[in-house]
């Protein structure tokens, strides 16, 4: 046969691997456990959108529909598609399609993949995922801080200290639209210190351009035009009234003039959680308050307020600090000196794993079972506190050996009957 190209994974896109998914499986229990605390009920939607959602929700002129979207025209009946480039939109889409804000406001929460064609480096990645809070049909800048609060709470069931928070109010439309006018004057004015970037960026998102990285613009930047200075006494007493809640509760924050977020939808409080462990790539959770999004995408005008973490930065960095992660481990191998014994064998496990025991079988390979030294020796290489050893002779007796492998004494061993499962199963569990 003609050899075959091997294939590989689309660059950018990575295989999460046995070893290291137990990291995700153990964050993502995290969560879970964290939101239902928080009254907060998770929302499944699908990864592919119209296009036409994510252009309208996210901003004609944002990075992310310019250049960074999969985009692509179905064959079938030509509606140009999209893979979901980030969460709050489809979850905004859903609540309107399916009516959920009918009776009140709802908290909800999302996991999944996102995708983004950018350069791949480390915690950004072309296939990524996100974890994202939203609380949409609350007005209040408690509900705000309440999601703040939500990620301060996994920060520290994470074990991760070393962060700092970064706010900021964009205020309403009209106040945004007064500072455009004046950073548009403004830049207009500094040109010759702009790169093409900021330039381009100018009329058609002049917020942008304060957040650019270009040290060669710092200080024209930092003297620009500040939103905050024209914000109303309303948008002030919502900004207000997140600090004092933030303040009771003891998380420490930093009003960043500059912080603007990259998406068009927002409007008032704006947020980031930032790390100086990940380079440039810093940011782990960032979110706001988008009042109109609701509204833009074709439903009942109803506030609203989120945030999204980066799965794969937050894993970065819970390996950056060394945080204890358990790892799955084995209660019991099984030992199985005859495959004949098979039948009685699975018996046996089936009602273990049903009380509750993690307990892995050994299967035959091309020469048979294999000695029991061997088996012995993958039963240790396993990690499982015992081994259970399936021998004519016990099985003889309508019996098991149970061989404890980790108790430093060269192994206890006790014979149990295959009808008494559930005491030695209770046993298992109770000395792993």
């Amino acid at each position: 046969m003609a050899k075959t190209d091997k294939l590989s994974a689309v660059k950018g896109m990575n295989d999460i691997l046995p070893g290291e998914s137990a990291r995700w499986e153990w964050l993502e229990a995290q969560v879970r456990d964290l939101m239902g605390r928080f009254a907060y009920r998770n929302v499944r939607t699908p990864i592919v959108e119209h296009t036409q959602l994510f252009v309208r929700g996210i901003g004609e002129v944002t990075d992310i529909v310019e250049k960074e979207m999969y985009s692509f025209e179905d064959k079938l009946n030509g509606e140009r598609l999209t893979l979901r480039p980030e969460g709050t939109a489809s979850l905004v889409r859903a609540t309107i399609e399916n009516n959920l804000l009918y009776d009140g406001g709802k908290r909800m929460w999302y996991i999944g993949p996102m995708f983004r064609h950018e350069r791949p480096q480390r915690g950004r990645y072309r296939q990524f995922h996100q974890i994202g809070a939203e609380a949409l049909g609350f007005a209040g800048p408690d509900v705000d801080a309440e999601l703040i609060l939500l990620a301060v709470a996994l920060w520290k069931r994470l074990g991760l200290t070393q962060w700092r928070l970064e706010i900021n109010s964009l205020g309403q439309p009209e106040e945004r639209k007064a500072h455009r006018e004046a950073l548009i004057a403004y830049l207009e004015q500094h040109t010759d210190v702009m790169d093409e970037e900021a330039k381009r960026r100018m009329y058609s998102n002049p917020l942008r351009v304060l957040d650019t990285k270009n040290p060669a613009m710092q200080e024209m930047v930092n003297a620009a035009p500040k939103l905050l200075d024209y914000l109303g006494e309303a948008s002030l007493a919502h900004f207000d009234g997140l600090k004092a809640i933030l303040d009771a509760n003891g998380v420490p924050w930093t009003v960043n003039p500059r912080l603007v977020r990259g998406l068009d939808y927002y409007n008032l409080s704006v947020f980031e959680f930032v790390t100086d462990l990940l380079g440039s790539q810093g940011t782990i959770c960032a979110g706001g308050r988008y009042d109109y999004l609701i509204e833009q995408v074709g439903g009942k005008p109803a506030p609203a307020v989120g945030w999204a973490l980066g799965v794969e930065r937050v894993l970065e960095l819970v390996k950056e600090l060394g945080t204890d992660i358990p790892q799955p481990v084995l209660d019991a191998y099984a030992i199985v000196p005859d495959v004949a014994a098979m039948p009685v064998v699975l018996r046996a496990l089936t009602q273990l794993r049903e009380a509750g025991v993690c307990v892995q079988m050994h299967t035959a390979g091309a020469e048979g079972m294999g000695s029991m030294k061997s088996q012995f020796k993958k039963a240790d290489a396993s990690g499982a506190h015992f081994a259970l050893i399936f021998g004519a002779d016990e099985l003889a007796q309508g019996k098991v050996t149970v061989k404890s492998l980790r108790d430093g004494q060269g192994g206890a061993q006790v014979l149990q009957s295959l009808d008494a499962v559930a005491v030695w199963a209770h046993t298992l569990q109770s000395n792993a």
